[in-house]
């Protein structure tokens, strides 16, 4: 068994309760994942993290699922000190967290950008700050971002804009960490198949996204399926190690950078 193998790993995953989380959190399961702890936003999704909770506890790992608004320092503090308490220290640490907004620059308040902001982009600072406190030496630390880093595009301006700082992180985090052998990536996902995405978009604009990748007409969605993204998470967590410092975009030829 390579050193790398997922099998036996403890997993911390920030918004793990449904969609990509979710489905991350049940292939690593699958993949032999020893425990995985599961975090979810509010009350509005505890269903769905019970749900996941579940599921991995049938594929044979342990698994428990935790509450908390990550968008300040001490929540995330406390998300780790708690999954370390639930599940012990992580071995690999991923973070799907993330808010999008689709508004005209001229009509983005400044509430607006500041959640923008706090989720995308701070969450993600100290979702690593805290990774690097607390996975064990020879771990692997992922973070969620957009394809929309890649692109030239209008309306997009505050979701975009709030994840591309992941990137500088990711690239000290991946520099500050090496040394105990811990990789660090970001993914970038194209327009994905789950509720994220319609919830912004209007009839037009999602028929546009199903024919804009070089492999929509192979997609049963036209879009990112989350069964596609999945494959690539996985490797980059185990075997993939050797990647780090990078952000990877996993689109069909939606763009490139």
């Amino acid at each position: 068994m390579s050193k790398h193998s997922i099998q036996g790993k403890v997993v911390l995953i920030a918004g793990g309760a449904k969609n990509l989380g979710g489905l991350i959190a049940r292939d690593l399961a699958a993949q032999g994942a020893k425990a995985i702890a599961i975090h979810y936003n509010s009350a509005a999704s505890k269903a769905e993290a019970d749900a996941t909770v579940a599921a991995v506890e049938q594929a044979g790992a342990k698994a428990v699922a935790l509450q908390g608004d990550l968008t300040s320092a001490g929540a995330m503090e406390k998300l780790f000190a708690d999954a370390v308490a639930a599940v012990g220290r992580p071995d690999i640490a991923i973070n799907t967290v993330g808010k999008v907004l689709k508004k005209p620059f001229s009509e983005i308040s400044e509430a607006e950008y500041d959640e923008m902001a706090a989720v995308n982009g701070k969450s993600a600072f100290f979702f690593l700050k805290e990774a690097g406190k607390h996975v064990n030496d020879g771990g692997k630390i992922c973070t969620l971002v957009t394809s929309l880093l890649g692109a030239f595009t209008p309306f997009y301006s505050a979701y975009a804009g709030t994840k591309a700082p992941v990137e500088h992180f990711t690239r000290a985090a991946a520099k500050e960490f090496g040394a105990r052998g811990i990789s660090v990536t970001a993914v970038g996902p194209g327009p994905m198949d789950t509720p994220f995405f319609y919830g912004q978009e209007g009839a037009d604009a999602v028929a546009y996204h199903q024919s804009a990748a070089a492999l929509s007409p192979f997609s049963k969605t036209g879009l990112t399926d989350i069964e596609d993204v999945v494959p690539f998470i996985r490797h980059l967590v185990s075997d993939g190690w050797w990647i780090t410092g990078q952000t990877i975009l996993i689109n069909g030829g939606y763009t490139t950078k």
